[in-house]
């Protein structure tokens, strides 16, 4: 078992470990009783995940003298909704889960943002604990507290940030995730790789064949390095007031091109296209020298991932999308841009993202079509 430690102790210590390996599940009921004590725990997970693993995951837990009960959603990112957050609040408010119960995020990136808005206004706040089963989840989506919901306006503008007392990753669940699913995840390894470690970059070029047919060996590299570097910026910056930007590489187009088609793109392939099209920006801004975006994108090329906008979706429609981003100041569009593999730029404001001239924007996003 890997563990990597998330150390956060601001005004209150909210540090937790992010436990790495193959087989952990059959560890939960111990880890729980260790790290995340509670008299019930309500797991919360979509249909799909439910089918799969939660009879192993419910028996594994009640084995061990946990009372627990299984409350499932439907899946999809379309129902990462207020709707579902309040049909799960008022589900167990029905079962009579009291302030001594703990929730269970178990699935991907909706589960765990959507599990944990509910850990974290479900009577006024109870823990929680992180059990991602995809590779996007477990390098990204499940380290740092971020939970939220999404609206009409925008993707996860209504949320909080909430610890979890715990994220446990074991590898061996990724064997059933579809490669698509696998390709999706490898975009948030891209992402870090581009704001943090331009060698970790290589090694993901040359590990990309065995990373997509899902090799337990080059899955936990990958897992323990991206998580590493996401849980060392987390660290260092909890509540995304300034070096933490830097995680929203890509994002600021993806958000807006996920909310035009519908979220029929799975969220890694936005942030693939989302990547392509801010790191051409950077080089259209002069912040990054000419050829950065081709390696990007022979990066993103290894895991067959999209690099353009899809013809359907309107330009405006996407422009108007950016400006009701969470990244937005006065009217602007900012994004998080990269100068080289392994580097970020930082603003003449301090700020880790850049504010961009929408014609500009406008321009870019054409030239990707």
């Amino acid at each position: 078992m890997i563990t990597i430690p998330v150390p956060l102790r601001g005004e209150r210590d909210e540090s937790y470990d992010v436990l790495i390996g193959p087989g952990l599940l059959e560890r939960l009921p111990a880890l729980l009783r260790d790290r995340c004590p509670a008299h019930r725990y309500a797991i919360i997970a979509d249909h799909k995940v439910a089918g799969l693993h939660g009879a192993a995951l419910t028996a594994t837990l009640g084995a061990a003298g946990l009372d627990t009960q299984l409350f499932m959603f439907p899946s999809g990112e379309w129902n990462k909704s207020r709707d579902t957050w309040a049909e799960l609040s008022d589900a167990m408010l029905a079962a009579r889960f009291g302030r001594d119960a703990a929730v269970i995020a178990f699935g991907g990136g909706v589960a765990g943002d959507l599990a944990g808005f509910v850990a974290a206004t479900y009577l006024r706040g109870v823990p929680w604990v992180q059990v991602p089963t995809t590779l996007l989840a477990m390098i990204d989506a499940s380290i740092g507290g971020k939970t939220g919901v999404d609206v009409p306006a925008g993707k996860n503008l209504v949320g909080a940030f909430h610890q979890p007392r715990l994220v446990l990753e074991d590898i061996a669940l990724l064997a059933t995730l579809p490669k698509v699913q696998v390709a999706a995840g490898a975009a948030e390894a891209v992402k870090h790789a581009v704001i943090a470690d331009a060698a970790y970059g290589a090694e993901l070029q040359r590990e990309a064949a065995a990373i997509l047919a899902r090799d337990l060996a080059a899955l936990e590299r990958a897992v323990t390095r991206s998580v590493a570097i996401k849980a060392g910026v987390v660290a260092r910056d909890v509540n995304e007031a300034s070096l933490r930007q830097v995680l929203n590489f890509g994002h600021t187009v993806a958000h807006a091109v996920e909310a035009q088609t519908g979220y029929e793109l799975l969220h890694g392939e936005a942030v693939a296209i989302g990547m392509s099209v801010e790191a051409s920006l950077a080089e259209t801004l002069g912040i990054a020298a000419a050829g950065m975006s081709r390696q990007i994108n022979g990066l993103l090329g290894c895991f067959g991932l999209p690099l353009t906008v899809p013809d359907n979706v309107a330009i405006n429609a996407v422009l108007e999308s950016m400006l009701g981003d969470k990244k937005a100041r006065r009217g602007s569009v900012r994004c998080a841009l990269p100068k080289a593999l392994g580097s970020m730029a930082q603003s003449a404001d301090g700020e880790w993202t850049v504010e961009v001239d929408i014609n500009m924007m406008r321009a870019v996003l054409e030239r990707s079509r």
